[in-house]
């Protein structure tokens, strides 16, 4: 009888994981990432010229320091999470004539993107994105932007931008909302291109244990400084 009793209460015990583990996971282990970075003004100031010139992507100045990747939601052993992945490898340009911004362009090692998780960046780079084939993705200006509404005090604009990006060797037209700071000698500028993975041949992973929503975005935040 003791040994019956001992078999219901581990039957129990299991029965309890395998409808709670889930639950446990993700009230307690699982965490969402912190979001894509985005503009900020601490510790902005006035411009400290014309926007007129040529500027050049750099590293950028604490807390606006150049970065891009991807933000996706996932199931992971039954939690849901928020995934952020970002690289600070990212190059590009923006030509402004005037008042306008009439060319530019940015430039993301894909294959330096990472998350809180070895093993997920290891798939991603090798299997979702083929980092071996397509190194790079970009985002390239398509038509002029007109920037006069942009303050010149270090406070933000917003200003929509219409381009191509191009994502595992597919190029697709968008349309990206960006915020625009202009801060002494620096211009510095975020936007989310909200994307759905198949328009890029990118198949999102789905292995039991995790799946991948076949929506997200693409993220950026850029700092640059007069060439």
């Amino acid at each position: 009888m003791r040994k019956l009793w001992w078999l219901i209460g581990a039957l129990a015990v299991l029965a309890l994981l395998v409808v709670a583990g889930p639950w446990v996971y993700g009230q307690f282990i699982a965490e969402d990432d912190d979001p894509a970075a985005t503009v900020s003004t601490e510790g902005a100031e006035a411009a400290g010229g014309e926007a007129e010139g040529q500027w050049v992507v750099d590293a950028g100045v604490a807390p606006n320091e150049t970065s891009a990747g991807y933000t996706v939601h996932e199931i992971l052993n039954g939690a849901s999470v928020t995934v952020v992945g970002s690289t600070a490898q990212v190059n590009g340009s923006a030509t402004v004539e005037g008042t306008a911004v009439t060319a530019g362009e940015i430039t993301v090692n894909v294959a330096s993107i990472t998350t809180d998780e070895s093993r997920r960046d290891s798939y991603f780079r090798d299997n979702v994105m083929d980092v071996e084939q397509h190194p790079t993705a970009t985002f390239t200006l398509d038509q002029p932007v007109d920037v006069s509404s942009v303050p010149d005090d270090g406070t933000i604009g917003t200003v929509t931008m219409n381009g191509t990006l191009t994502l595992k060797g597919e190029s697709r037209p968008v349309t990206v909302e960006t915020d625009v700071l202009r801060t002494g000698e620096r211009i510095v500028v975020s936007g989310s291109i909200p994307v759905t993975w198949s328009d890029y041949g990118v198949t999102p992973p789905s292995l039991g244990f995790v799946s991948v929503d076949g929506n997200g975005s693409v993220d950026f935040l850029v700092s640059l400084d007069r060439r």
